[in-house]
């Protein structure tokens, strides 16, 4: 089975449970990055944008976080929209960032939701990813 028919499971050769299946990873993924979206910008919504540098490129990373995610979870709901390559390109990128987040909110205080989230999201994005493979 070749692999770009993957991203469009109506219009493939692939059995209804294949195709079902591919549906339900494609809404937790979408939903996991819904989920880290919000925590992040409540997370980064909570910092001091004047406050010490840290706190600021935490709160930056934060809101970045957010908009990927939420990019994601567009992308994933509009499935038409793009190739097999844009789809893993977009949750590729969206796994980077919300790793990367979650690094950054173990470090300070009251981050725990923010990492969890966004920990959740990358292995939503991992596990995606691989229905695409």
């Amino acid at each position: 089975m070749r692999a770009e028919r993957r991203a469009h499971p109506g219009q493939s050769g692939l059995s209804w449970r294949e195709s079902v299946q591919f549906l339900e990873d494609r809404f937790a993924c979408a939903q996991a990055c819904t989920e880290c979206a919000r925590a992040c910008a409540l997370r980064a919504s909570a910092m001091d944008p004047d406050g010490p540098r840290w706190q600021v490129l935490a709160r930056r990373k934060g809101v970045i976080c957010a908009e990927v995610c939420d990019a994601t979870c567009l992308v994933l709901s509009e499935q038409l929209r793009l190739d097999e390559n844009g789809i893993r390109a977009q949750v590729e990128w969206c796994r980077t960032v919300c790793l990367e987040y979650a690094e950054v909110c173990d470090g300070f205080a009251g981050g725990e939701d923010a990492a969890k989230a966004c920990r959740e999201c990358a292995q939503a994005c991992t596990d995606f990813l691989a229905t695409l493979h």
